[in-house]
């Protein structure tokens, strides 16, 4: 999938910042990122936009912009609230969707399953964006579409960090096999579970994905104390 300039830099800078090469309340320097990038000011404003929107930099008036200090307690909240909307989602997608929706719903997940067989987890997952999309479409409930999209915005390098984790691409695209079986046959409370436990943190996923974030350097903040905590 291509990726315009102001989406690579988003990753870009995603990834410096989950890997800890710039660290929480670290200032972005927009003069610096033009020259650092080698791109104009518009994908710089962009980027920076989409990632304030995921929660990843933050914007203090007359001072600048910042590197978000993060809370690992206020990132597994999040997750419980998008394993219910995407839940919901599932189970009126399995009860409302249409020939046409199916049909785009088989080949999102086609896609999703060519990126994990590249091993490319960025490619799959702007490839899985879309299939979940196809999901909200097809819930015929544009306020509930609108919210799971929303967090799902502030969820994404989460999500991203997630997909690194070993093994975990074809894990994901054997629940999406078990998630399109369900909303096909019309299994409602099935499709509703499906994307619920795929979204959902816990067991193995909640200890591998701490442990990522511990050693990404994510969450630092509210694990020392720091201000993020509650």
């Amino acid at each position: 999938m291509k990726r315009s300039n102001a989406q690579r830099l988003r990753d870009a800078l995603e990834d410096d910042i989950i890997n800890g090469r710039r660290a929480p309340g670290e200032r972005l320097d927009a003069d610096a990122l033009y020259h650092e990038f080698g791109v104009s000011r518009t994908p710089v404003r962009e980027a920076v936009q989409q990632l304030v929107a995921s929660g990843l930099v933050t914007v203090s008036p007359k001072k600048g912009t910042f590197v978000a200090r993060i809370g690992i307690d206020e990132l597994i909240e999040m997750f419980e609230v998008m394993a219910e909307l995407e839940g919901m989602c599932g189970r009126l997608a399995a009860r409302r969707i249409d020939q046409a929706e199916l049909e785009a719903l088989r080949q999102a997940h086609e896609r999703c399953e060519v990126a994990a067989r590249a091993g490319d987890s960025d490619d799959y997952y702007y490839e899985n964006e879309a299939f979940h999309d196809c999901i909200y479409l097809a819930s015929h409930n544009g306020f509930l579409a609108g919210e799971a999209r929303q967090l799902k915005q502030r969820l994404k390098p989460y999500r991203r960090l997630q997909l690194q984790v070993r093994q975990r691409l074809m894990s994901s695209l054997e629940e999406h096999r078990d998630i399109v079986a369900a909303i096909e046959s019309g299994d409602a409370a099935g499709a509703e579970q499906a994307l619920r436990e795929h979204v959902l943190i816990q067991g193995e996923r909640f200890s591998d994905f701490v442990s990522s974030v511990r050693r990404f350097g994510l969450g630092r903040e509210a694990m020392d104390g720091g201000e993020a905590s509650r």
